[in-house]
């Protein structure tokens, strides 16, 4: 099964372009992903730069719109995840609750939906999206 594991710190909604992590912290988070890789769950991670340097796309009316970061309705917003593959819900759990994050940090961890999850009509709508997903992580 694999979990996306989402890291949520709070405060960075609002942090400014460019703002990066303490190295002490980054070296604790690198034990951590030592770890994942070790036990062989590790399928990607990354960080995230802050919202001030994104940007959003919306689509009311049928028509794009963009809008740059911040957000000034973001409460939550994505620091950097993980993609892990493990047994259970109770096993991807288990490894958020070994990341060494601060008093500040949420992990929200989220299973995948596997192309099996799908109805029949679905998965016919879907027809080429494992091929697709494949390739993708074929690209350097």
């Amino acid at each position: 099964m694999r979990f996306m594991m989402l890291m949520i710190p709070k405060g960075y909604e609002s942090a400014a372009p460019g703002t990066m992590p303490e190295a002490d912290a980054v070296a604790a988070m690198m034990k951590y992903n030592e770890a994942l890789q070790n036990a062989g769950v590790l399928l990607a991670l990354d960080g995230l730069h802050p919202p001030s340097m994104g940007a959003r796309v919306h689509f009311a009316g049928g028509k794009p719109r963009v809008t740059d970061g911040p957000f000034a309705e973001a409460k939550e917003v994505l620091g950097g995840y993980w993609m892990i593959d493990v047994k259970s819900r109770e096993e991807a759990i288990a490894w958020a609750m070994r990341c060494p994050a601060s008093d500040e940090e949420i992990i929200e961890i989220r299973q995948v939906q596997e192309m099996a999850d799908f109805p029949e009509d679905v998965q016919q709508a879907a027809a080429g999206f494992d091929e697709m997903r494949q390739s993708a992580r074929d690209v350097p």
